[in-house]
């Protein structure tokens, strides 16, 4: 009996490992930013759950590792 896998190689199944992938990014840039003592007021907590460019996002988890405040994650060109 054959399985049909057809799903897993779908545009719908690609759409939701896409989104998991965002939404773990930005999990992981605030506990890095939290366990940093890195204060996060609520409406920057909003944009970075709120963002769905997964590069964007990676580029402010690199940021999260150095980042003396949350601001710091947002400048450009940094």
């Amino acid at each position: 009996m054959a399985i049909d896998l057809s799903f897993f190689r779908s545009d719908v199944s690609d759409l939701l490992r896409e989104q998991g992938a965002v939404q773990e990014v930005a999990k992981d840039i605030l506990l890095i930013l939290d366990r940093r003592g890195v204060e996060i007021p609520e409406d920057q907590l909003t944009r970075v759950r709120a963002c769905t460019d997964l590069e964007e996002l990676r580029m402010w988890l690199l940021r999260a590792a150095t980042a003396n405040c949350v601001e710091d994650l947002f400048v450009e060109g940094a």
